[in-house]
């Protein structure tokens, strides 16, 4: 008898389908699409076994597929709408035991530390969803680690195939150990940046932020960006108003649909 080494992932969720600011994955940011900018960072991460870009089987995302083959890392096709079922494809297809979601049209300056210290704490102390601290800059951190085994339990319990917000459903559904991520340094816990893109101010955001310091190759530390951020504060206003509409957005979900 021996202990299967468990294998993480790094699922990079993305679609061209938005309809706030559609085709953002594949918007160019000095001179690179929007997806190819943070497949790049995310293979700074140490200890993923693999990246796996996970999308739609819609025929508008072939070029996602085209993308991820361009940058040698995986690919698996499910559902548009429900992202918990093209997550279990992946996972069984690619026999993965533990996975770190990134949203891959929207959180562009994802840190890969962080990716490793998601992966090293549920490997010291493993539970069904590690989620991220509650004030950690919007955008900075994966939206979780997740276990194969709760995600194949939340695809059992829910009575809906729309899953876009899905977090509620590891976090108030009372099935799962869920840990928060234990991050210690403050400079992380920032609400006057917003890091995602959902919007144009977004994406002006961005391509400003690039432009200022000059990134060709996505691996600028996330603690460099927020230094450089703090002490330029005009970059940060271009889209930090945005950030009420969102949470205003994700306010309209009424909760985990479960059978």
């Amino acid at each position: 008898m021996f202990n299967k080494k468990l294998k993480f992932a790094c699922f990079i969720h993305v679609r061209t389908h938005s309809s706030r600011l559609p085709g953002k994955p594949l918007k160019l940011i000095n001179g690179k699409r929007a997806v190819e900018h943070l497949i790049e960072r995310i293979k700074l991460a140490k200890r993923a076994d693999l990246i796996v870009m996970c999308t739609t089987d819609q025929p508008q995302d072939d070029v996602l597929e085209m993308i991820a083959k361009r940058h040698k890392i995986e690919c698996f096709r499910g559902s548009a709408d429900d992202v918990l079922v093209r997550w279990l494809g992946a996972v069984e297809k690619f026999g993965i035991d533990y996975f770190v979601q990134i949203d891959g049209g929207d959180d562009l300056f994802t840190d890969p530390e962080i990716v490793d210290m998601f992966i090293k704490q549920m490997k010291k102390v493993p539970v069904d969803f590690m989620k991220a601290p509650d004030g950690f800059v919007c955008g900075g951190s994966p939206g979780g680690c997740i276990s194969a085994v709760a995600l194949k339990k939340v695809c059992e319990i829910k009575n809906t195939e729309d899953t876009h917000d899905w977090i509620p459903y590891f976090t108030k559904t009372k099935y799962f150990k869920v840990k928060e991520l234990v991050i210690k340094d403050k400079i992380f816990f920032n609400d006057n940046v917003r890091l995602t893109m959902d919007y144009l101010d977004d994406l002006r955001f961005f391509r400003s932020v690039f432009k200022d310091l000059n990134i060709q190759k996505n691996s600028l530390p996330l603690r460099s960006i927020l230094k450089r951020l703090s002490i330029k504060p005009e970059l940060a206003k271009i889209n930090l108003f945005r950030q009420q509409d969102y949470l205003v957005n994700r306010e309209k979900f009424i909760g985990p649909q479960v059978k």
